[in-house]
């Protein structure tokens, strides 16, 4: 039996020595890889952690001492030596373990994470209750070097070393989120050591490097040449109040063991800002040799670390050729990505344009207003983010951008159900949140032929913000040779024509459309209309009007939260004609649906054929 075998909870490490905790590393590392090479996921960042995560549990009284992760990433280890062994090949799937910390699954994860940079105000805020209660427990957060860097982390350390609670931030620095990181924050940790600067490190700490083991010193001595650190005379985390500590190596599990041990028994006090520097995908040799070190993984063939993916276009795709082709012709033409240039499709771009190319790091509200700032210049910005994230920034969207009218163009992927990633990661709301705001033009293909015509739309409008929304999915109909086609503003278009029933469709459920006009026609005897309405703002009432003469029911369809497109053409159906037809809106159920595969995802929203033809039949017998 390996020694894995025997880890049911983490009580069972402290019966460990250190030696066995050497030994279960690898079998961790091993089992992580042969898990995730079946289920896909977050493997780099995972491998990363490893010693981390074992030294963590192996000190900490867990679950009484809370250890908050950030984004969650890097969990698959903690879920491991938590309870979960035995469900990870659940991971990212229906009633299985969620690819983040999440408060519902387990005692363990006292936080639930899958956005960064949270982690150190969760921290502050258990922190802080549990000094009102007169608790006794410790608080730790782990965060990685591309979280540290957004702006609501350091909203997080500021009050932290104001409050100076008794807490242990220990930063994750992998020289890598998502991307490799950027920006000012990155430059100071890689900046290059000189004795001097050393010098007065060691005058800022010496006080802290008296009680730990030589091997912190020496580290950074070791690896002056090539390490990012936040050794600067005073460190930015010294001048907010924290005790700052390293940089250490995060692999040496020994060393860990001790200043974790030294920070349990309050050697250490207030706010402790430990610094780690770590290797993502550290120990499987394609996750180390790869581009993005394995961040995002889909099934993989353990040896060879082949992915199992298709190679057919996707709208990321669609994206990314279509960018390139009008900044060739147009030199106004910029792309700003927040930390996911090759999530994004924006990778192609910036190796061809890169000084037309800004990766702003995990910092989406800059992203936005930097965004508006270059049109006041006639510059031309398409600002590429995820759906989920552009949440961050909707003041943003909202004060700097609508109100000034501001031609900024984004493009919104992953849009609708995104199935594994689950409920944190999923486009459920954009259709909302920005339908709802003045001066907006709000776009949504229903194939990438569609895509690639609205981003050409979209360099013209040069009077108002737009957005084009699309989900993670293949293109279906594309060619990049084809020529651009003109598409006018708040213009659908009649794809299927027929009598009594009209699908007003938006977005990239045209294909299921079609399947339930055929269910219609096979069950009912009636030929239906489909159009495909292309904008949810402003929505096509001309077309709309047009089919109130042979139409009776109109049944919107979205892959959106309530409140996106069908509450457009509600308020005009309502407001602005007489005799309103029967009315039926699908969109996404009103609540969270956790991780699936995306098809079941439309069966629980209920936005599948078999159940809009059941509405259809309650309605055709009201007439």
């Amino acid at each position: 039996m390996s020694i894995l075998d025997k880890i049911k909870f983490p009580k069972d490490l402290k019966k460990l020595s250190i030696s066995d905790l050497k030994v279960l590393n690898d079998e961790l590392r091993t089992f992580t890889i042969e898990a995730v090479s079946k289920t896909g996921g977050h493997l780099g960042a995972s491998l990363g952690v490893v010693e981390l995560t074992v030294a963590l549990h192996y000190v900490f009284n867990t679950p009484s001492d809370k250890i908050v992760w950030d984004v969650g990433h890097q969990t698959y280890p903690h879920k491991i030596l938590t309870g979960r062994k035995n469900k990870i090949l659940t991971l990212r799937k229906k009633n299985g373990l969620s690819g983040f910390t999440k408060r519902s699954e387990s005692i363990y994860d006292p936080f639930g994470a899958a956005h960064s940079s949270t982690s150190v105000s969760a921290n502050l805020g258990i922190t802080a209750a549990r000094d009102l209660l007169n608790k006794n427990f410790d608080v730790v957060s782990v965060i990685g070097d591309g979280a540290i860097s957004a702006g609501m982390a350091f909203e997080g350390l500021n009050n932290i070393g104001h409050l100076n609670k008794n807490s242990l931030i220990v930063l994750n620095d992998n020289e890598m989120s998502i991307a490799q990181p950027v920006g000012a924050m990155s430059k100071y940790l890689v900046n290059l050591l000189s004795s001097k600067t050393y010098e007065n490190f060691r005058d800022i700490v010496k006080n802290f490097t008296k009680q730990l083991p030589n091997e912190v010193s020496n580290f950074a001595k070791k690896t002056e040449r090539n390490l990012k650190g936040y050794l600067t005379g005073n460190t930015l985390f010294e001048e907010l109040g924290l005790n700052y500590i390293g940089p250490i190596d995060g692999h040496n599990l020994e060393l860990l063991v001790q200043l974790f041990q030294k920070y349990k028994e309050k050697e250490l006090h207030g706010p402790v800002f430990l610094h780690v520097i770590t290797e993502k995908g550290k120990g499987y040799a394609p996750a180390e040799n790869s581009k993005d070190k394995f961040h995002g993984v889909s099934s993989f063939d353990v040896k060879t670390g082949i992915q199992n993916k298709s190679k057919d276009k996707t709208y990321t795709n669609v994206v990314s050729d279509t960018l390139l082709k009008i900044a060739k012709k147009d030199k106004k033409v910029v792309a700003i990505s927040a930390a996911m240039p090759s999530g994004t499709g924006l990778d192609k771009f910036q190796e061809i344009y890169p000084n037309r190319f800004y990766d702003v790091g995990i910092a989406e509200q800059h992203a936005v207003t930097f965004a508006g700032g270059m049109t006041t210049e006639s510059i031309k910005p398409f600002v590429a983010i995820y759906s989920t994230f552009l949440q961050r920034a909707y003041d943003q969207i909202i004060h700097d951008i609508a109100l000034q009218s501001l031609p900024v163009r984004f493009l919104i992927d992953r849009s609708g159900f995104v199935g594994a990633d689950g409920a944190t990661h999923a486009g459920s709301f954009d259709l909302t949140y920005l339908s709802c705001l003045p001066n907006f033009v709000v776009m949504a293909p229903s194939s990438g032929e569609e895509l690639k015509n609205m981003i050409n739309l979209s360099l013209s409008i040069k009077d108002r913000p737009s957005a084009i929304r699309y989900p993670r999915d293949l293109a279906g109909d594309y060619d990049n040779k084809k020529p651009f086609q003109i598409i006018k503003i708040g213009k659908g278009k009649i794809v299927k024509k027929g009598k009594k029933i009209a699908f007003l469709n938006l977005g990239t459920r045209l294909k299921q459309v079609f399947e339930t006009s055929k269910l219609i026609k096979d069950q009912f005897k009636i030929e239906s209309t489909i159009v495909d309405m292309r904008f949810a703002k402003p929505i096509d009432k001309l077309i709309i009007k047009s089919l109130l003469k042979n139409h009776d029911i109109f049944i919107t369809i979205e892959e959106n939260a309530i409140g996106g497109f069908s509450s457009q053409v509600n308020d005009y159906l309502l407001n602005s004609i007489s005799n309103t037809p029967k009315i039926s809106n699908f969109f996404m159920k009103d609540e969270f649906i956790d991780q699936s595969d995306i098809g079941d995802q439309y069966l629980q929203s209920g936005i599948s054929p078999e159940l809009i033809v059941k509405r259809v039949s309650k309605l055709l017998k009201q007439l």
